[in-house]
């Protein structure tokens, strides 16, 4: 298929934001693709924003995203507390939080959850998402997990070999609170990676996918 190209029109700073609802979301779903954007697009201007999340994962937050915005021209974390597992029970702050994030914030391009995803949280997101940034190019990117919700994504990113590996070292470097979960290893992020790189036919085997649900060219 023929590749397209996103953040690559112009010549002024162009704005990312990413949404996670849980502390790795954002590294877990588009990390990768998220260095390869800042490694081929200089001057990228990154929000990185977080809704659940404890002190110490807070700072394991803050210590990832410094690392993986290492290339941006400008970068802003904001991490929230609200309790994980209750999004859908916080509705009124949680919209709040979004609404500040929009009026200081006109990203060309927004990360959120899957529509689909099976955890309540990340759906929460996602829908959010989608009503606060009505008019934007919006990519939803998977995290693997138990329920086994894996749909079909319709949207890739090749992936490098080494930018794969750069990814995975910080995951496993700074979300050290994870660390014996069932799901947080190297293989299965590689196995994910590997799946959606055969669809996408990548030239190196690699690729991190994402729904894209409306998009005009």
């Amino acid at each position: 298929m023929e590749p397209i190209s996103i953040l690559a029109v112009g010549d002024r700073p162009r704005r990312i934001l990413a949404v996670g609802a849980h502390c790795d979301d954002i590294e877990i779903g588009c990390g990768g693709t998220l260095l390869r954007l800042l490694g081929e697009r200089p001057g990228l201007d990154v929000l990185w924003l977080v809704l659940c999340s404890t002190p110490e994962r807070a700072r394991e937050t803050r210590a990832s995203a410094a690392d993986f915005l290492r290339g941006a021209g400008q970068s802003r974390v904001v991490i929230r507390d609200f309790r994980d597992g209750f999004l859908p029970y916080l509705g009124p702050g949680v919209k709040e939080a979004f609404e500040e994030v929009k009026r200081e914030f006109a990203p060309d391009l927004v990360f959120t959850h899957a529509r689909e995803d099976r955890h309540q949280d990340h759906r929460m997101v996602s829908d959010l998402t989608w009503n606060t940034w009505r008019s934007h190019l919006v990519l939803e990117y998977e995290i693997p997990k138990y329920d086994g919700d894996f749909g079909s994504p319709n949207l890739f990113c090749p992936l490098p070999p080494a930018t794969l590996e750069r990814k995975m070292d910080l995951v496993f470097e700074h979300y050290r609170s994870q660390a014996g979960k069932h799901w947080f290893t190297r293989d299965l992020l590689q196995a994910v990676a590997r799946i959606r790189g055969m669809e996408a036919a990548a030239a190196e085997g690699l690729a991190e996918a994402f729904t894209c649900r409306k998009a005009v060219f």
